[in-house]
């Protein structure tokens, strides 16, 4: 009785270690690979899991570390471990040489953003994910650097990023991964180039600087003339509109006084209506006795007139029966 409860305890244990050794908790964002006697069987996703011991084995996959060494280099590491992350992953790679279309050595270095979206491709598909994902954007990295000149690798980083984005997630799609975005970090082009780009950068400044001081200059002389020419356009409007106003006013002044001329005719031609003077032979006659006044007021006590004037004097003594005397 004794023996039997020995051997059915050791029994218990055996299963009760047998179900221990089965039980496999995965982490949240991982996954785990499982064979049965060396072939595929099943992907554990997170929570509690069931495996049969012995016969089922959980793949090892590797991963990839970037360690510190004793003179401060940095080198990258591959470790073994069953667990496969499912988070985007980012993978920092070190400078590399890569030559432009134009013959310029440039040192690049990229930083590469993927995800595990498949873990049976990730390990069936492929042997060592992370190299071949860091050997697959150098060689590609170098191709397309190659294509442009150095001027377009300076100044069109989205534009690399993006063909690196889809070249690489199109290779490493039948990898069962995504990846997600490509940056380069830096672009450091050789000492003597950077001199020389400085040195043309700073000739473009000397030269954007002289064309916009005789953009200016030019700007003042043409405002200056513009100005002066206005200036004198209104001068001649405003002498114009002068002269115009002083015509009119003396148009108008010539009216009114041919009014009044008018008037005083029409008022003579009454007053002697009913005497026998001619209105036309008065008025001469008192046209030319204004003009003698205006020659006595000089010193000459000669005066010389036209015979014609005679004729006009003798009427004169018509004008004194327009007043007759007391």
């Amino acid at each position: 009785m004794t023996m039997t409860y020995i051997i059915i305890g050791l029994i218990a244990l055996i299963v009760i270690i047998f179900i221990v050794a089965g039980v496999r908790i995965v982490p949240q964002s991982e996954a785990r690979v499982v064979e049965r006697l060396g072939k595929y069987h099943r992907t554990l996703n997170a929570g509690i899991n069931i495996i049969w011991p012995i016969i089922d084995k959980e793949r090892e996959v590797k991963t990839r570390h970037i360690e510190k060494s004793w003179n401060d280099e940095y080198y990258v590491k591959f470790r073994t471990t069953r667990a496969i992350d499912l988070r985007e992953t980012v993978i920092d790679f070190p400078k590399q040489n890569v030559i432009t279309k134009d013959n310029v050595t440039t040192e690049i270095n990229a930083l590469l953003y993927y995800q595990i979206v498949d873990p049976f491709k990730s390990i069936y598909e492929i042997d060592n994910l992370p190299n071949a994902i860091e050997k697959l954007t150098q060689t590609t990295l170098r191709n397309v650097i190659g294509e442009l000149e150095l001027d377009e690798t300076l100044t069109s980083r989205d534009t690399i990023n993006s063909k690196l984005r889809n070249v690489l997630d199109d290779a490493t799609n039948k990898w069962g991964v995504k990846v997600n975005r490509v940056e380069l970090q830096d672009i450091t082009p050789p000492l003597s180039v950077k001199e020389a780009m400085e040195k043309q950068m700073q000739a473009e400044r000397d030269k954007r600087a002289t064309i916009i001081a005789s953009e200016a200059a030019k700007t003042a002389v043409v405002n200056k003339s513009e100005g002066e020419r206005d200036a004198k356009i209104n001068a001649a409007d405003g002498e114009k509109r002068s002269n115009i106003l002083r015509a009119e006013g003396e148009a108008q002044a010539k009216i009114v006084q041919a009014q009044a001329e008018a008037e005083a005719i029409r008022l003579v031609a009454e007053a002697v209506a009913s005497t026998k003077t001619d209105p036309a032979t008065y008025l001469l006659a008192t046209k030319y006795i204004q003009a003698f006044s205006q020659l006595t007021k000089g010193g000459d006590k000669t005066v010389f007139l036209p015979y014609e004037a005679t004729g006009v004097l003798s009427s004169i003594g018509s004008i004194k029966d327009l007043f007759p005397t007391k």
